[in-house]
């Protein structure tokens, strides 16, 4: 899968966690009888068990090796699990202006417009927003709007963090299956299947916005702070094992920086890091 570096200008080939087992799951008979264990709940939070253990702190170093995760020996110490070093905390910055909008996870960054009918297409799915966090929720704001999509990797840093200083409004768990979050599984409609956080916001610079975690295989737990106001770079919340994704739906007055919507519009996601800006307010005489 190929994914486009910011930084560096140029393309990189990502590699692809359990690529075999995901494709034997999802693309043979076999596999297809067994997916129904793979993507329940139980079984994520059966091998949450394990992350946990010190059992698993020895699957620290391989991993770090494998995904070109920086670690020493001084780092490796101070974890007594798989799962603290996969959530440990890091600090944020950012040198963007209070109107830009910034990246609020370390991913691969995809944007899709937003009908004036509250619909948008995922790769080859079509979702309203009502299928994703419930008809009742109040969703006009984003018409027209933008949905963007973070991907997180089981290399990325699994924590995120708020775009800007407000308010929540309101936030709801919907239950659900747990589908890779890869291309393999887009008949199946994850960001309407998979269990997933919802949370509808008040910002300061950018006015309303929802944002919606969404849980993957072998994700046992989405983790958010039980607060109701906020501050720019705030942690909101951390993924516990596994790859996952944010969907982040904006009102039409923000604007994507241009070369991700390029990639976008291309089929190619665009990696981002947490505080790097991506995007800014229409000002009104645009």
């Amino acid at each position: 899968m190929k994914v486009f570096d910011r930084a560096s200008g140029a393309y990189f080939e990502e590699q692809e966690y359990q690529q075999g087992l995901l494709r034997f799951l999802y693309e043979t008979l076999p596999g297809r009888l067994l997916l129904k264990l793979a993507v329940s709940p139980a079984f994520s939070r059966w091998r949450a068990r394990y992350q946990h253990s010190p059992r698993s702190k020895k699957d620290i170093l391989p991993f770090a090796e494998r995904y070109g995760v920086a670690l020493s020996e001084d780092d490796l110490s101070a974890f007594e699990s798989f799962n603290d070093f996969f959530t440990r905390k890091r600090s944020c910055t950012t040198s963007a202006a209070p109107s830009d909008l910034i990246a609020i996870a370390d991913g691969r960054l995809s944007v899709y417009p937003v009908s004036d009918q509250l619909a948008l297409s995922v790769k080859h799915s079509r979702y309203t927003l009502g299928e994703l966090v419930g008809n009742d929720v109040p969703l006009s704001a984003f018409s027209g709007g933008s949905c963007l999509v973070f991907r997180l990797a089981v290399q990325d840093y699994h924590r995120y963090v708020f775009p800007d200083s407000g308010e929540v409004i309101a936030s709801d768990m919907i239950s659900g299956e747990l589908h890779t979050v890869r291309p393999l599984s887009e008949r199946y409609r994850v960001f309407a299947r998979n269990h997933r956080v919802w949370t509808m916001m008040d910002t300061a610079h950018f006015g309303p916005m929802l944002q919606v975690e969404v849980g993957a295989m072998l994700v046992g737990k989405i983790q958010n702070h039980p607060v109701r106001r906020f501050s720019r770079l705030d942690e909101k919340g951390w993924f516990e094992f596994g790859g996952s994704t944010i969907l982040l739906l904006l009102p039409k007055s923000v604007r994507i920086d241009e070369d991700i919507l390029a990639q976008s519009r291309m089929g190619y996601e665009t990696k981002v890091s947490i505080g790097e800006r991506i995007g800014t307010i229409i000002r009104e005489e645009e």
